[in-house]
């Protein structure tokens, strides 16, 4: 079994550059996910990197969203954060109406410091440690 610390490690390799999947890594990291072996051992998969041998990590959104409420035991809470990191990371489909219901404000703030907001050029810009 993976550390949750090495696993987050290799999300963020295979997430560098591509920022969706930057931001759905960190989302998944902030989250008690890692520490899930029914999840980690069935829907993240770790791989060498081809460049360096770095270790990479991907997941398998659509097979982790089919999981919930079936075979993979979460909270409801964890369930609506799980759908929108797998929309953010995999382009899996949400009903954000559906998935915002019942979400608490401790939900979304455990969650956000990765992110800000900021003006940009009249635009409101969400930023992820620092990056655009």
């Amino acid at each position: 079994m993976t550390s949750p610390s090495a696993l987050a490690a290799a999300l963020r390799a295979h997430a560098r550059g591509l920022y969706c999947d930057e931001a759905a890594a960190e989302l998944l990291i902030a989250q008690s996910w890692l520490r899930h072996p029914d999840f980690t051992s069935q829907f993240i998969t770790v791989h060498p990197s081809i460049s360096d041998g770095q270790p990479m990590a991907v997941i398998d959104w659509a097979a982790a969203v089919a999981a919930l409420g079936t075979s993979m035991p979460s909270s409801g809470g964890e369930q609506r954060m799980l759908r929108i990191t797998a929309s953010m990371g995999g382009g899996i489909p949400v009903d954000l109406r559906d998935t915002l219901t019942g979400s608490t404000t401790a939900t979304f703030s455990s969650c956000s410091e990765p992110f800000a907001m900021r003006p940009e050029n009249g635009h409101q810009m969400i930023y992820i440690d620092d990056r655009l």
